[in-house]
């Protein structure tokens, strides 16, 4: 792994955030020794979607797997897809406010919440082909895609698939495998669920019963309420759930090698944005350079001010904004 270098204040974090981790496998590893809870008792998921009655709860088929989604609003359509590990409902706060100019399309990545969960099929470039076909049933014209964490991994794939067909993709705080930034963020403590969650079977054996455990270190860099964290815990509560998200990001590599073969101009406008209080801050400008040096003639930049990494639970405000000046229809 490179080396890396912290300033005083960065180093207590990243110790921090590393003593944290090895504490979250730690709980892990000693709730192994006690049964986790029987899937027989998990509970039937809602399927209210927490807004108003203008806001549908729905499902496709597409891609050979069935993707849920929550829909409101009207106008431009925007798609919005979250991040690990939550599902849909990462945007609820800002929904209504979108959907007085948006028809919002809120998805369930496959493998998460009200979706299917096949044990394969977790790259980046086939869950955007998931994405694009849920347009295609739903007869969108030329949606701008949001995403954020694997979400951004998802929309930037979608971008490079399909550039015909959107107007535009907004990448929220993640580096993209296989773009400048990658290698240098592999060293630092503050991915070293990365390389956990890689490792074949391991992750499913010490998580699955024991999700509040483990996904309670991740919560804790948010503004969750306890609602909330019960709901995105519900999402990844059976072990084909866990499998799929622990798929994703197994599927780094090959997303990697993806990102790399893909050369050409294209025309699709990017957003790269980070928290500024994030470890990805810093790589937002690597980012950029390299995607215009790889055919994307359209990026721009910038970070939410008193942002981390959980973007619409720091600054939610911020966000829709965000959304409201870039998903704007031409």
């Amino acid at each position: 792994m490179p080396l890396v270098t912290y300033s005083p204040v960065g180093l207590c974090v990243a110790i921090g955030s590393r003593f944290k981790g090895y504490m979250a496998l730690a709980i892990l590893v000693i709730g192994a020794m006690t049964p986790p809870q029987a899937h027989g008792q998990e509970q039937s998921r809602s399927t209210s979607t927490g807004l108003s009655r203008a806001f549908t709860s729905g499902t496709a088929a597409v891609n050979g797997i069935t993707l849920h989604y929550v829909r409101g609003g009207s106008g431009a359509a925007v798609i919005l897809i979250h991040g690990f590990p939550q599902d849909w409902a990462e945007y609820r706060a800002i929904m209504p406010q979108l959907s007085k100019r948006f028809t919002l399309i809120a998805v369930d990545l496959r493998g998460v919440g009200g979706s299917s969960a096949p044990s394969a099929g977790y790259d980046a470039a086939n869950m955007a082909e998931d994405v694009y076909q849920l347009t295609a049933a739903l007869k969108l014209v030329r949606p701008y895609v949001v995403g954020h964490d694997i979400g951004g991994m998802v929309a930037f794939a979608y971008a490079r698939r399909h550039p015909e067909t959107t107007r535009g993709a907004m990448i929220l705080d993640v580096p993209l495998p296989g773009i400048a930034g990658w290698e240098e963020i592999q060293g630092d403590p503050s991915v070293w669920h990365f390389h956990f969650m890689q490792v074949p079977r391991l992750a499913e054996k010490l998580v699955d019963g024991r999700q509040a455990a483990y996904f309670s270190y991740f919560f804790s860099f948010g503004k969750f309420s306890p609602s909330e964290v019960t709901h995105f815990v519900s999402s990844y509560a059976t072990r084909a759930q866990l499998h799929g998200a622990f798929e994703m990001y197994r599927a780094f590599p090959e997303n990697a090698l993806w990102n790399r073969a893909q050369h050409g101009a294209n025309p699709v406008p990017l957003f790269l944005g980070a928290g500024d209080k994030s470890p990805f801050a810093k790589l937002i400008p690597k980012m950029a350079n390299d995607l215009r040096a790889n055919g994307f003639t359209r990026v721009s930049t910038g970070l939410i001010e008193g942002g981390v990494h959980y973007l619409v639970q720091d600054q939610p405000n911020a966000v829709a904004q965000l959304i409201e000046k870039y998903a704007a229809a031409p």
